[in-house]
C-alpha cells in the first residue's frame, strides 16, 4: 500500500496524527504529537529507520520535550490505514519490544519510545536475521535431531517394537504429539 496522504487517526489513542515529511526519502511519517507519542509506519517505510545507521532525527524532534498520555499497549489495534485489525508481534526472538503490524496493509505502529529500543537491538538488518535463525536452531534444531534418530520406537499392541522411519516421519509426529 502507498504512503497515506489523508489525515488518519492514531490507533492506540484516537488523536489525529500528524504528517512529518522526511525529504530526503519523500515519505510521510505518521506521529501522534498530540497524543501517545505513537508512529505509525506505512508499508515497508519501517525499514527506512530501523537501523542504528539510519536518520531518524526529524521523527525524534517532533516528539522531544513533549509529555504523551499513558495507554494500554495490549489492547486491540486497528489499523489507520485499511482498518483491518492489527497483530501484536516481537521485534526479535527473545525480545520485549512488541509491536502492532497490519498484515492486510504492511502498516506498522509504534508505541512511544519503541523505535529507539528497536534500532538498538541490532546494528543492521543482517544482524537480527542471524538473531531470529540462531533461535530457531536452537528450539527446533533439538526438537529435529531428536527426531531425526533412525529408530524411533513405536508402542504397538503394548509391546515396544523399533522401527525404522524418516526424520520427516519423526519430525511430524512429534509435532503433532502422535
Amino acid at each position: 500500500m502507498a504512503d497515506t496522504h489523508e489525515t488518519i487517526s492514531c490507533p492506540a489513542c484516537g488523536k489525529t496524527m500528524k504528517k512529518v515529511f522526511i525529504p530526503n526519502l519523500g515519505i510521510n511519517i505518521d506521529i501522534c504529537t498530540e497524543g501517545c507519542g505513537g508512529i505509525f509506519f506505512d508499508n515497508r517505510e519501517f525499514k527506512q529507520f530501523d537501523e542504528q545507521n539510519e536518520s531518524i532525527d526529524m521523527i525524534t524532534k517532533e516528539l522531544e520535550n513533549k509529555e504523551f498520555i499513558p495507554v494500554d499497549e495490549n489492547q486491540v489495534r486497528i489499523c489507520p490505514a485499511c482498518g483491518a485489525k492489527m497483530v501484536k508481534n516481537s521485534t526479535r526472538a527473545e525480545g520485549d519490544v512488541i509491536v502492532d503490524d497490519c498484515y492486510s496493509c504492511g502498516g506498522k505502529f509504534l508505541d512511544h519510545g519503541e523505535l529507539e529500543k528497536i534500532r538498538k537491538e541490532f546494528r543492521t538488518e543482517k544482524d537480527r536475521a542471524g538473531d531470529a535463525v540462531r533461535y530457531l536452531y536452537s528450539k527446533v534444531g533439538k526438537e529435529i535431531a531428536a527426531a531425526s534418530n533412525p529408530y524411533a520406537s513405536e508402542r504397538v499392541a503394548g509391546n515396544m517394537q523399533w522401527k525404522k522411519h524418516s526424520p520427516i516421519y519423526n519430525l511430524f509426529t512429534k509435532i503433532m504429539g502422535l
